[in-house]
């Protein structure tokens, strides 16, 4: 009996001893390993945020190189003065803009002046605005290819600048300019498990899915940092504040206690992209780590405390052996059933961690499927195209052929051998028309390299003649021409006549069948400009196809009739000859096709 109570008071002894080190060392043992979880699962969510941020930006890095490569800016920089120039790189840059969807685009002289910008209609217009004093201007002024992240002086909005020098006879004569919106990729950040924001060299925050955190700093606000960034004018007139932070560290891992979040403790995980010059930062919340922790540490000292009442109970035994068995039994089958519960629910939380890697590892390897496939689908789409636009613009020619060929073949039943030598001569004449097609048929969304020169309408609409005769008497429609007086057009002589036969083609197609088949050409001088204009008396351009109706493989005709290209590019090409092409409908009834066309000069007709 000595001995068993001697037992008795050493194990007392010991417990306290066993408390201390399970409740501290324990507990830190455990907060790292739980420490170590969160940290595994936020460096995931780390490498998604700085993916789509470079994904986001490398989108737009080639483009200013491949922009200020293009002549109509090269010609402006040249002659800063010229009107012209000057709204024609306007209008084309509001369309580059409008298609690759980004915040603004526009080209500087040397001495840092806005001459063009995709914004020149908007109140916040960047044309006259000066901008020498951006860091990516004076780079891109060195001839080299510079990135700058900044709030805009103009706008006030975010965006990531790309800026590339304008080469011209191998010399430096201005800087392009595209601005990125970044928005996008801060929205979807809001709302999430995680708090994502990213930071520029100086500590300030620009960019996060927390509003109130927005251009505040995570460094000290010194003298010397708010001089550089004042320097650059990087945040324009923002109002820069410290965020109020505490910094700890738990081994390799880095704490933040912020006061503005109710005094919330979060694990952060940091990378660096240094092609953005950014710094791109993940908080996690430890509460849910800290009480996991503490949840472990309660559930081993729970253990404890049962072991050593079956070791005291165990210890007492043999004094009260058979008063204690039945008692020792009950809680021997509690404890088990306690440590079968805790057990259970430390597997749980096990296999739930285990799932939530597997899904995010699921989602990394469909992403990056998703993106072989768009890459795929980019290049199937480009091919399709071009082998459809090739097929559009050889059929018309071959149906004309066609039919000069069944003539001749009658002419020579009839022996009428001069006649049908002239269609022999006018089949040769197609083919060579359709070998030059073939050789300046490049996608309508480039510039052809092909050099305008003067070309005479009436010249051009009677080799169009040639091609669709065939279809307007298919059709029985009348075509009156009237192009008197009509001065030269500068244009491609082959690639105007592909625009007259897709747009007549088209008129013939809306007039067949009808009562009135009548189709007018004419054409008039205004100032530099010479309108030509067809009209048809068929149905018109419904109101809800008109926008689209110069889209790619766009048609209202049945299956097998069209392809939904001839509009498409007969659009692009009047467009590369510096003209517009447009539809409205007549007051009277049937659609009206207006090409508007440069007409050519006398010194341009005389160097021809």
């Amino acid at each position: 009996m000595q001995s068993v109570r001697y037992r008795l008071v050493l194990a007392i002894c010991l417990i306290p001893a066993l408390l201390y080190v399970v409740i501290f060392q324990g507990g830190a043992l455990a907060t790292r390993s739980y420490m170590n979880e969160a940290s595994l699962q936020a460096s995931s969510a780390l490498r998604l945020a700085v993916s789509a941020l470079s994904g986001h930006l490398s989108r737009y890095e080639p483009l200013p190189a491949l922009i200020a490569d293009h002549d109509g800016i090269k010609d402006l920089v040249a002659h800063p003065n010229d009107n012209s120039l000057r709204e024609a790189a306007n209008l084309y840059l509001k369309e580059i803009n409008t298609l690759l969807e980004s915040s603004d685009i526009y080209v500087m002289t040397m001495d840092g002046s806005t001459i063009a910008a995709s914004n020149y209609e908007e109140p916040t217009s960047f044309v006259g605005q000066n901008f020498s004093y951006r860091p990516y201007f004076q780079e891109a002024a060195k001839g080299n290819q510079s990135r700058f992240y900044a709030l805009g002086t103009t706008s006030l909005k975010r965006g990531y600048y790309f800026a590339s020098p304008i080469f011209v006879e191998n010399n430096i004569t201005g800087v392009i300019v595209f601005k990125v919106d970044i928005d996008s990729i801060e929205t979807s950040w809001r709302g999430g498990e995680y708090k994502i924001f990213v930071s520029d060299p100086e500590g300030i925050i620009f960019m996060t899915g927390s509003p109130e955190w927005l251009y505040s700093s995570i460094l000290p606000l010194n003298a010397e940092r708010l001089q550089r960034t004042q320097a650059s004018r990087r945040y324009a007139e923002a109002v820069l504040k410290p965020l109020p932070i505490k910094r700890d560290s738990l081994e390799e891992h880095q704490l933040m206690t912020i006061s503005t979040a109710a005094g919330r403790e979060y694990l952060v995980l940091s990378q660096y992209m240094p092609e953005a010059d950014w710094t791109v930062n993940v908080l996690m919340e430890t509460a849910s780590v800290r009480a996991q922790a503490r949840t472990t540490i309660v559930a081993v000292v729970l253990f404890l405390c049962l072991a050593g009442l079956a070791l005291a109970i165990f210890l007492q035994r043999r004094a009260r052996l058979e008063e204690r068995m039945r008692m020792q039994l009950e809680a021997r089958n509690e404890l088990e059933r306690r440590v079968e519960e805790r057990t259970a629910d430390l597997a749980l939380v096990n296999q739930r961690i285990e799932e939530e890697i597997a899904e995010r590892r699921l989602t990394e390897q469909e992403l990056r499927k998703t993106q072989a496939d768009l890459i795929q689908a980019g290049k199937l789409a480009g091919l399709g195209q071009m082998s459809a636009a090739l097929s559009h613009e050889l059929n018309q020619p071959l149906a004309a052929a066609k039919t000069y060929a069944d003539s001749a073949a009658m002419l020579i039943d009839l022996e009428r051998v001069g006649e049908a030598r002239d269609n022999v001569r006018r089949i040769s004449g197609l083919i060579d028309r359709m070998a030059s097609i073939s050789r300046h048929l490049r996608n309508f969304a480039r510039k052809p390299n092909e050099k305008l020169r003067p070309v005479a309408l009436d010249a051009a609409m009677a080799d169009t003649l040639e091609i669709v005769a065939a279809r307007l008497k298919a059709a029985d429609a009348d075509l009156e021409i009237d192009l008197s007086d009509t001065p030269m057009v500068k244009a491609g002589s082959v690639r105007l006549q592909q625009v007259l036969v897709n747009i007549i083609t088209n008129a013939a197609d809306a007039v067949e069948g009808l009562a009135d088949r009548r189709i007018h050409v004419s054409a008039e001088h205004l100032d530099s400009k010479v309108i030509l204009t067809i009209r048809d008396h068929g149905p018109g351009v419904p109101a809800a196809i008109a926008e689209r109706i110069f889209d790619p493989f766009f048609t209202t005709k049945g299956v097998g009739k069209g392809l939904g290209l001839g509009l498409s590019i007969s659009y692009n090409i009047v467009k590369d000859f510096g003209g517009s092409l447009s539809v409205t409908n007549h007051a009277e009834g049937g659609a009206v096709f207006r090409i508007e066309l440069e007409a050519a000069t006398v010194a341009q007709e005389a160097a021809e």
